[in-house]
């Protein structure tokens, strides 16, 4: 099907009828780090994810937002004052440890040591799976005038929504494919460059495209828009998915 005509039709759609950076982002993240990890690294992912009858690196990686609460709502997000550098500094980090930045090292921390628990180290991998992908979400890195596009109101198929929505399901809702076939398309088309770094140089990634020119759109979400950002959306997925692979690698190798 011709692209301006599947995008068109895309838009007129109910969101009930979409798949839906919200679950389904979160799953294709997990599955390319899955199909990235070393035999060490999966086994211990696997002895872990035994405590749960049936969980998989896909299952899990929503739980954190499906447990969210008041004492770790603000793990998932930082944001930069507007016109700032959208480089990371502690003083971001309300209490100096309420944020993204400081959530992740955390957890990893948990998670990569062999004399915690169990059961405090499956939880941290929950986290650790679930804020990698967040750190990749351009608006987890956004500005906190707007509450990372939260308050910017849009129009998106046919109907009031907000940016942060538009990031976090729509454009990914657009591509029409299940978790599995838009991981595994990912994975044949893109580069497989994740090109290292840590979380913060993954926020201030993320900051950049949210600073960057067109990132915010007229009122009415265009196909333009989403022909222009889509490409984008695709590479953030591949870079969580293979970071994240880096960093259970590097954990529990």
């Amino acid at each position: 099907m011709h692209t301006r005509l599947l995008l068109a039709l895309v838009l007129l759609l109910p969101a009930s009828h979409l798949y839906a950076w919200g679950r389904d982002g979160h799953t294709v993240v997990a599955q390319i780090a899955d199909d990235h990890l070393t035999p060490a690294a999966r086994a211990e992912v696997q002895r872990l994810l035994t405590l749960e009858s049936g969980a998989t690196l896909e299952s899990i990686a929503s739980w954190a937002d499906e447990h969210r609460n008041p004492a770790t709502s603000k793990w998932h997000y930082v944001n930069f004052p507007r016109g700032s550098d959208l480089h990371y500094s502690p003083d971001l980090c309300p209490g100096g440890d309420q944020c993204l930045v400081a959530a992740l090292k955390r957890q990893e921390l948990v998670l990569g040591d062999h004399h915690a628990s169990d059961e405090d180290r499956a939880k941290a991998l929950r986290y650790v799976v679930h804020l990698v992908g967040d750190a990749h979400q351009p608006l987890h890195a956004g500005y906190g005038d707007d509450k990372g596009g939260n308050t910017y109101q849009v129009r998106w198929q046919g109907r009031g929504s907000n940016l942060h929505h538009v990031w976090d399901t729509g454009l990914i809702e657009t591509f029409g494919q299940a978790p599995t076939e838009l991981a595994q398309r990912i994975e044949r088309d893109l580069s497989h460059v994740a090109s290292g770094g840590d979380v913060e140089d993954w926020v201030h990634e993320s900051g950049a495209l949210v600073s960057s020119p067109g990132f915010y759109p007229p009122r009415k979400i265009s196909t333009e828009y989403i022909r222009t950002w889509r490409p984008v959306v695709e590479q953030r997925l591949e870079r969580a998915g293979l970071r994240l692979a880096a960093v259970l690698n590097r954990l529990l190798g």
